[in-house]
């Protein structure tokens, strides 16, 4: 499948998260997570506020609608109504230059 370029690196705030249409990216250094911006217990986007995603301690992905919690690293919800699901993570490269780039399907 071809990729396809998400953003580069520094549009996201190393610890800080931002929004791509139906996707969502969490920057960790050189590391960045990318999930669909949907909460697995009614389908509706994670946040309110743009780019609002994480907790105020940058430590859970947060529901705005349900204040359901999920840990960063997986999307695995360990509080609220969807407890046990998981957000759907998208696979997400980060090359030499910095461009972060996401399957051509992922969440479009």
């Amino acid at each position: 499948m071809t990729p396809r370029a998400l953003c580069r690196l520094e549009d996201i705030p190393d610890g800080q998260a931002k929004g791509f249409g139906a996707l969502f990216a969490i920057r960790r250094g050189r590391e960045v997570l990318v999930y669909v911006n949907s909460c697995p217990h009614i389908g509706v986007a994670l946040n309110v506020i743009s780019d609002r995603f994480l907790n105020h301690q940058g430590t859970l992905i947060v529901c705005a609608v349900h204040n359901a919690w999920f840990r960063i690293e997986d999307g695995f919800c360990t509080h609220g109504p969807c407890i046990g699901d998981s957000l759907e993570a998208v696979a997400a490269e980060v090359d030499a230059e910095g461009t972060v780039w996401v399957p051509e399907d992922a969440g479009w």
